[in-house]
């Protein structure tokens, strides 16, 4: 009797620990896509204007939608933005300049300037990048993904088919939802820069 209390023990105990990692995977690809090695940790300064001066697609004003190949975006952009906004790969979690920043202000797509989010939408989510309840409906477009075994919707920017992060349906309200957003494929101004 004794031996068969000690082996539905260890087995109690083993099945545990599956159904723990299990959850911790299932955790961690939440809001993860096809990673992305970046060689180094990307950068914490926030970016200034003058990053863009050599993307003559960049704009906080003009709405055109652009129609720009990728290949030359490829010549554009940095190798971190390209992979992210272009090639859809994500960031590491809890690396993101913009994961735990709460300056108020509004967020652009870092690709063409187009705006996405205000500072007032965004919120602490802990999936380790960051969350926003709330885009601007003229800023950003929705297409479904059914990539790495998950039905997700991807988040793009309206104006240059830039690849964001996706939106879920975990948010806090008044919306429900959490768009969960790679801070490489954004760019901040602080109101007091306005």
């Amino acid at each position: 009797m004794l031996m068969q209390s000690k082996f539905i023990c260890r087995k109690f105990n083993i099945m545990k620990k599956v159904i723990l990692l299990i959850l911790f995977s299932l955790f961690l690809q939440q809001c993860a896509q096809k990673k992305v090695d970046l060689t180094k940790q990307p950068e914490q300064k926030i970016m200034e204007d003058n990053t863009h001066k050599n993307n003559p697609y960049y704009s906080r004003t003009d709405k055109t939608k652009l129609n720009v190949s990728n290949e030359e975006w490829e010549k554009i952009l940095s190798p971190e933005v390209y992979a992210i906004a272009r090639e859809a790969n994500t960031e590491y979690p809890f690396t993101g300049k913009y994961n735990e920043f709460d300056e108020l202000g509004e967020y652009y797509c870092a690709v063409c300037g187009n705006h996405l989010f205000r500072s007032s939408s965004k919120f602490a989510s802990t999936c380790g990048w960051p969350s926003f309840f709330e885009a601007d409906k003229e800023g950003v477009s929705y297409k479904r993904d059914s990539t790495h075994g998950m039905e997700r919707i991807e988040v793009l920017c309206k104006r240059c088919d830039s690849h964001l992060g996706h939106v879920f349906n975990d948010g806090p309200p008044p919306t429900g939802t959490r768009f969960c957003m790679n801070s490489v494929s954004l760019d901040f101004q602080a109101d007091s820069k306005k």
